[in-house]
């Protein structure tokens, strides 16, 4: 009895040796020939107990094309009614479905001292919300629930991304956890089931509200993290609401990004080109991101200019350097290119004052502010001038911005929604994101990659040879390893 546990013991310390010295010296963890000798009945039990560490290996990375639409409107206080819906379909241009919208919208209640310094009041977000769900939804003949039955009732809504998704693999190149297969129901959305799009991420603060919707099978099959927002009140005084930002961060399987949607100040006096420079860089400065011990990406981007892909988008408010008649002038002509020359946020750009580095496109449609009022193509202001309007010289307030790499615009336009005293505008973009594939599983089952030959025949009579057998290759490994040294060559 002493000897066989003796021997038991021996045997035990080889086979532990022997498979610290194939770790060691192994060039390919999958060439174990001199596992197989002919012998067909090894014991099931034996065999599946084998466990090997797989080779380490590198985070494999590939890309992944999404579509984004992203879109800005200054709806001057009003609320969603009436054949608002009709119009909204022409403006998120469904023809042409994006994977996703951000939708910025500036002035959704009017901004008065009641709304800009009272509490905050979702109700007009809330039926935006349902009327932007309902458009995208009814497009393509998904439900979409009632009020009653899918009520928005906070302006701070943001998606959490579920358990499965939290155990991805950060992209800072370091492992937190294993990879493992993503469970086709890794976000539990269940007021939105069976609609075509989803509602990710809302923030409203007085007028200047941010919507963004993702499509339904890209949640099921990306990793949407870590979505948080953010609000940047800059108006009166530099801390009131009625002028500032809001804001959307989130990582998509490999790559953050951020949406900003803002109202800048008006006026188009000299010298308030500087007081919109002064609030772009007081959003930069103030917008944060703070980290959680939820959050399952630890290098998650604190501020704007941390993120991979940003969209900037909104009421900037940036006029024209040009007296009134020759701007109506060359309105009046289309002449686009001309206009542009006197485009005060182009010349900040030129400048150095504001959004160096950043892009936008090519403007080929005319200003989009101010408009006489709704059902009307007359420019506010002007000669004649109607009783009661404004003066001002038409320009380009509404615009959308962007920077980093991997984006591509495929369009910028503006719709001819008559709704406010402005034109919304759209831009739709080709973005380039980073999937991590897993190439790093935490153990291999030896039995995975061991030739048909070791496949058990379990018969009694020779269960104990083909231990045995199997023992008495692993001694002659060994041995031969140790007193030859040649191993690793013949198997190079």
């Amino acid at each position: 009895m002493d000897n066989k546990n003796v021997k038991k013991k021996k045997t035990g310390s080889k086979l532990h040796e022997w498979f610290k010295i194939r770790k060691q010296k192994r060039k390919d963890p999958y060439h174990l020939n001199e596992l197989s000798d002919g012998e067909e009945d090894e014991s099931d039990d034996y065999v599946h107990d084998i466990y090997v560490p797989s080779i380490q290996m590198d985070p494999c990375t590939s890309t992944k094309e999404l579509r984004i639409f992203v879109g800005t409107w200054n709806v001057a206080g009003r609320s969603p009614v009436g054949s608002l819906a009709v119009d909204l379909d022409k403006w998120l241009n469904l023809r042409e479905a994006a994977d996703i919208y951000v939708l910025g919208f500036q002035e959704i209640v009017p901004l008065k001292t009641r709304t800009v310094i009272g509490a905050e009041d979702p109700t007009e977000a809330t039926n935006w919300n349902l009327l932007i769900g309902k458009t995208l939804n009814n497009r393509f003949g998904s439900p979409w629930l009632t009020p009653l039955l899918n009520p928005i009732s906070s302006d701070n809504y943001h998606y959490a991304s579920t358990p499965d998704c939290q155990r991805r693999m950060s992209f800072s190149g370091s492992f937190r956890t294993p990879i493992r297969e993503r469970s086709r129901k890794q976000l539990q959305l269940p007021q939105y089931t069976g609609s075509e799009y989803q509602l990710v991420a809302t923030k409203k603060m007085v007028g200047v509200y941010i919507s963004v919707w993702m499509k339904t099978e890209l949640l099921r099959k990306s990793c949407v993290s870590n979505v948080k927002v953010c609000s940047v009140a800059c108006g009166i005084m530099g801390y009131l609401g009625n002028k500032g930002s809001v804001s959307v961060s989130m990582i998509i399987e490999g790559t953050s990004f951020c949406f900003i949607a803002a109202h800048l100040a008006s006026g188009e006096k000299k010298g308030d080109e500087g007081r919109r420079n002064h609030q772009v860089t007081e959003i930069f400065r103030r917008t944060l991101f703070p980290r959680s011990s939820k959050d399952d990406n630890k290098s998650h981007p604190l501020t704007i200019l941390g993120h991979d892909q940003i969209f900037w988008l909104g009421d900037l408010n940036y006029r024209l350097y040009l007296e009134d008649t020759l701007a109506r002038h060359l309105i009046n002509q289309q002449g686009w290119k001309a206009l542009q020359q006197f485009d005060q946020l182009r010349k900040e750009q030129e400048d150095g004052g504001v959004f160096q580095g950043w892009k936008e496109g090519n403007i080929e449609f005319a200003p989009t502010y101010k408009y006489s009022s709704s059902n009307c193509n007359h420019y506010s202001g002007g000669f004649p001038s109607r009783s009661g309007e404004k003066q001002r010289t038409p320009a380009w307030c509404d615009r959308i911005l962007w920077y980093g790499k991997g984006v591509k615009q495929l369009s910028y336009l503006r719709s001819e929604i008559k709704f406010s005293d402005h034109r919304p505008v759209s831009g739709l973009f080709s973005a380039q994101i980073e999937v991590i594939k897993s190439t790093n599983p935490r153990f291999v089952n030896v039995n995975t990659f061991l030739p048909n030959t070791m496949t058990p025949a379990r018969t009694s009579k020779n269960d104990n040879r083909a231990k045995s057998t199997l023992q008495s290759l692993i001694v002659r490994d060994m041995e031969a390893s140790s007193n030859t040294g040649k191993y690793c060559k013949q198997n190079r």
